[in-house]
């Protein structure tokens, strides 16, 4: 009866309930974390899109400015709306060359529909109202708070 030895395989209770608790416990550390990677990647996104549509603005205005677009007399030079930029317009050269400034429109990131604020250049700059009568700027219509305390909308 003493000489017999008993080989035990499997893993007792104690042993699986340390390791739930150790795994638990990585998790909660690790759900939080991937929401702010989750939440910076989407910040940088809109940054991004904020750029490239303001560029495409300004380089539109500087078409205008340089005579190579006509405009009004009463126009501010900007585009009427921001499907303009993508759809194009034509060059007032010797040679009709029509100019594109973006592929694309890209979508707020931010907000539920993926639309975005618009200002004209006469409108208030805290306004929340297009004036319509061109697009000077562009802003999120989130009003959620960014991970360095701003708001997005004042990006």
């Amino acid at each position: 009866m003493f000489g017999l030895i008993r080989k035990c395989t499997g893993v007792t209770l104690i042993e699986l309930m340390v390791t739930m608790a150790i795994l638990s416990i990585l998790a909660t550390g690790i759900l939080p974390l991937s929401k702010i990677t989750y939440t910076r990647t989407k910040e940088l996104e809109l940054k991004q899109n904020l750029r490239i549509i303001r560029n495409a603005l300004d380089e539109y205005k500087k078409f205008v400015d340089e005579g190579k677009i006509s405009k009004d007399a009463v126009s501010s030079g900007y585009p009427k709306n921001l499907e303009l930029l993508v759809e194009g317009i034509m060059l007032k050269d010797i040679v009709p060359f029509k100019i594109k400034f973006l592929r694309k429109i890209p979508k707020d990131p931010m907000s539920d529909d993926g639309e975005w604020g618009l200002m004209s250049y006469s409108d208030e700059p805290d306004s929340i109202i297009w004036g319509g009568q061109d697009v000077y700027d562009i802003y999120s219509k989130s009003d959620k708070q960014a991970l360095d305390g701003s708001y997005y909308k004042d990006w």
